[in-house]
């Protein structure tokens, strides 16, 4: 396919170029692979009305001794893994997605599941600086240049946070009271999610905060502040077992 064709619905019939942008979506911001898996299909969907031109970027995250994460770039090409690169890529990675359109990228990962593994997937829209790069002539990356330019555009992207658990996942999630509140604690070796969490004072959703997500690492501990009136509620997953929990003051 040409790619000049896929600009051609942000130009005028006199040629003149309209403001345009591509606006692409990626889903979910967790992704997970459980045991036995070792990729997952990730789908990229553009709804602005310019084609975006994406990078995939992956970096491995990793907790040192004060608990704080720090990112280790990848070599996220199909040739990295050929070569037999340890650690999660893409393939493709880099993607040309049509305006109101889609396309996916597979995650595959491979090494050692000994413990459980973390990565950081960019999905970063750009303007190609070679002609190689998304295999452009020249003309079609002036071209696509030229409607980006032609307003005021911001290219926004998005980072997926991936969990790679364990070939032999142990859950072992502990609630303990304290002076501060109540403090959860991951004694396995698989992250564990918290899922609408939210603190109630009172009946009825608006007696309630805005639920949210929280994961807790292994290791990793979350304390839940307590007050006498309050109550906390939130659904525990441990790989395919749910739980609800409700804890009082």
């Amino acid at each position: 396919m040409n790619h000049l064709l896929l600009l051609i619905a942000v130009l005028s019939p006199a040629g003149v170029v309209q403001a345009a942008a591509p606006s692409i979506h990626v889903g979910a911001m967790y992704e997970y692979l459980e045991p036995g898996r070792g990729t997952l299909l990730k789908r990229v969907r553009n709804t602005g009305d310019a084609t975006a031109f994406v990078r995939v970027q992956v970096s491995e995250v990793r907790y040192g001794d004060d608990g704080g994460p720090a990112e280790h770039a990848m070599d996220t090409s199909v040739d990295g893994a050929a070569a037999g690169a340890p650690g999660l890529v893409a393939s493709p990675s880099r993607l040309i997605v049509p305006a109101q359109g889609q396309q996916a990228t597979r995650l595959l990962y491979q090494g050692d599941r000994s413990e459980e593994r973390y990565y950081r997937v960019r999905f970063v829209p750009a303007l190609p600086q070679s002609l190689d790069e998304f295999a452009l002539s020249e003309e079609e990356s002036e071209a696509y240049r030229a409607v980006l330019t032609a307003g005021v555009n911001v290219l926004t992207g998005y980072g997926v946070f991936v969990i790679v658990h364990p070939e032999a996942p142990r859950y072992d999630t502990r609630t303990t009271p304290s002076a501060e509140g109540h403090v959860l604690r991951n004694m396995g070796n698989a992250t564990v999610v918290l899922e609408g969490l939210r603190q109630c004072r009172g009946t009825g959703k608006a007696a309630c905060t805005p639920e949210r997500k929280e994961h807790l690492l292994p290791g990793r501990a979350l304390t839940l502040p307590r007050h006498t009136e309050d109550t906390h509620h939130y659904e525990l997953v441990e790989g395919d077992r749910r739980t609800a929990v409700q804890l009082t003051p």
